[in-house]
C-alpha cells in the first residue's frame, strides 16, 4: 500500500486499473481488503482506488480531532481526482454520505451498501448486540468481541454458520481485530456523522442491502432509498450485511451499469 502522511499520522491506500476513479470506502468492522473480490472487475473499466480509514488496516489510528470528510477530500485531492464515483459500505456508506453532501461538486454517483442511520432508533436485538460487544472489551476479551462481531455483521440473524461462504470469518478476523483495537481512539477524535437531510443528494444513487441483514439496516436501506432523489434500492438475496464478501460477483454485476450511467 502507499501511505500518505500528515499531522494525524497517516492514511494507506492502494489504486488498481485504468479509467474513471472509483472510491470503495470499507466498513467499520473491515478494512480495504473486503473489496478484494470486487476489485478485478471493476479495475476493468475503472481507476479503482481503496483506502483504510483512520485506525483501521494500514492507516495509523488518529493522535487528534479529524473528519473523515476532510481525509477522503485530502486523498482525492492527493491523486488528482476531481469527481469521482462512490462506492460505500456500512460505516463507509456513512461517510459516503456525508462528503456527498459536504462536497456535491466532487460525486458523480453514490452507492451506499448498508449504510447507517445517524442517531436511528435500534431494535433491541442491535441494543444486545452493542451490550456483548461492550460488555467483551470491559472485560479485555478482544476474541470473545471478535465473535459477537463475526456473529452480526458476517453471519447475521437469518442463518447459520455452514450457510456462510467458507473462509470468509478468517478473512475478517484480522481486520476487526485492528478496528475493535483502535475503537477508543477513533470514537474519541472523529467528529462522526451529521444530522443533515440526505434529500439535498442529487448525484444518482444505489442503495444496496441484503436479504438475510439486520432488519434494522433493510428499513434503514428502503429509508435512504425514498428520501434521496433519483436513488434505486437493490435488494441482494443471499447476503447479510457485508455484501462485498458475501456475493462479490452480484455485487459487481449490479454496480458496473451503475456507475456506467
Amino acid at each position: 500500500m502507499i501511505t500518505l502522511p500528515d499531522e494525524l499520522g497517516h492514511l494507506s491506500y492502494v489504486v488498481s486499473g485504468d479509467g474513471p476513479p472509483v472510491v470503495l470506502v470499507h466498513a467499520g468492522v473491515a478494512d480495504h481488503r473486503m473489496w478484494d473480490a470486487v476489485v478485478p472487475a471493476l479495475a476493468e473499466h475503472y481507476t479503482v482506488v481503496r483506502y483504510d480509514l483512520r485506525g483501521f488496516g494500514e492507516s495509523a489510528p488518529p493522535t487528534g480531532p479529524f473528519s473523515e470528510t476532510d481525509d477522503l477530500l485530502r486523498l482525492l485531492d492527493h491523486l488528482g481526482h476531481d469527481r469521482v464515483r462512490l462506492v460505500g459500505a456500512s460505516w463507509g456508506g456513512r461517510v459516503a454520505v456525508e462528503f456527498t453532501l459536504t462536497h456535491p461538486d466532487r460525486v458523480h454517483s453514490l452507492a451506499l451498501l448498508a449504510a447507517p442511520w445517524p442517531r436511528y432508533d435500534w431494535s433491541a436485538d442491535m441494543v444486545a448486540y452493542d451490550e456483548a460487544e461492550t460488555a467483551a472489551l470491559d472485560a479485555g476479551d478482544l476474541d470473545a468481541a471478535v465473535r459477537v462481531n463475526l456473529d452480526m455483521w458476517l453471519r447475521g440473524p437469518s442463518r447459520s454458520w455452514a450457510e456462510v461462504p467458507d473462509g470468509l470469518a478468517d478473512r475478517l478476523r484480522a481486520p476487526m481485530r485492528t478496528s475493535l483495537l483502535n475503537q477508543p481512539t477513533v470514537g474519541e477524535h472523529s467528529q462522526g456523522p451529521s444530522a443533515r437531510a440526505v434529500s439535498a443528494i442529487t448525484a444518482p444513487t444505489l442503495v444496496g442491502v441484503g436479504r438475510l441483514d439486520v432488519p434494522d439496516f433493510q428499513a434503514i436501506a428502503r429509508r435512504y432509498a425514498a428520501e434521496i432523489p433519483n436513488a434505486t434500492l437493490v435488494q441482494f438475496p443471499d447476503t447479510a450485511h457485508l455484501i462485498a464478501l458475501d456475493a462479490p460477483a452480484e455485487l459487481a454485476a449490479a454496480l458496473l451499469p451503475f456507475l456506467a450511467g
